[in-house]
């Protein structure tokens, strides 16, 4: 169980929001803190620490008026940090060999792959042989509908048909590398994990899952780690002192990266 940290950017500006609020109408979302630094302060902040495999999150779509100004920001926090980090948000075929030759380690990928609620294993295949599974990284974030979690795309606004449970696992394994999981139900709200969600990835566990979502005191760190089998890694939002909450960074490093210099 390792911290993968992260940069999300949206309006060209390194944020931490309240993942459900977002809306691409007007590019608006609940924010909990506007950093004032750039993207390229937090990557070389990550990279004096030696941690890798966190991940960079583009927030507007293609199309919206702030696309460019957070594409911007994206691409100097990997040529910042080249090798060191994952990047996501409105990538297809088109566009993810530019990620990566910016220095991506990997690509991350949810609409693009999910069309009409459904997984496109044809899309899918398309960009395994583009990429490579080794610099695939499939966001499988997710909200909670009855008892179950499903899939949902397009920056969390809209659900899929696509069930979070052990078969889709098994079978989206084959082509990617690792598996982001947001819980957006709980993201940004650093009020405790979604239990039910973590008990399902740590049982499963497989290759290397990213866990996401309402972590918000070490206490979390701990229930976390029970429940995912100590197979689960993570990230810290708006509970990190990077973001104005009160989780130390340099605390969590201590514990829980094995790529931290003295």
């Amino acid at each position: 169980m390792e911290f993968r940290p992260c940069i999300d950017i949206h309006n060209g500006k390194v944020k931490q929001i309240v993942g459900g609020s977002l809306k691409d109408a007007g590019n608006q979302a609940v924010e909990n803190f506007v950093a004032e630094q750039d993207a390229i302060f937090f990557a070389r902040l990550y990279q004096r620490h030696q941690i890798k495999g966190g991940h960079i999150i583009l927030l507007n779509p293609e199309g919206s008026e702030f696309y460019e100004s957070t594409k911007a920001q994206a691409m100097a926090a990997l040529h910042a940090y080249p090798g060191g980090l994952q990047v996501g948000g409105g990538i297809h075929p088109e566009n993810a060999r530019e990620f990566l030759k910016a220095g991506a380690s990997h690509i991350i990928v949810t609409s693009y792959v999910f069309r009409d609620g459904m997984v496109h294993y044809g899309n899918l295949e398309k960009l395994r042989k583009v990429v490579g599974k080794e610099h695939l990284v499939l966001d499988l974030s997710c909200r909670k509908k009855g008892d179950s979690y499903f899939i949902v795309t397009d920056r969390w606004q809209n659900f899929t048909e696509e069930k979070i449970e052990e078969s889709l696992l098994e079978q989206l394994s084959q082509y990617a590398d690792e598996f982001l999981i947001h819980a957006v139900d709980v993201e940004g709200k650093a009020r405790g994990i979604e239990k039910q969600l973590a008990a399902l990835l740590g049982a499963w566990g497989k290759i290397p899952i990213t866990y996401a979502g309402g972590i918000g005191c070490y206490e979390d760190l701990d229930e976390l780690r029970k429940l995912g089998k100590d197979r689960l890694d993570f990230t810290i939002g708006s509970a990190l002192d990077l973001f104005g909450g009160d989780m130390e960074f340099e605390k969590i490093c201590r514990n829980f990266t094995t790529h931290v210099t003295d």
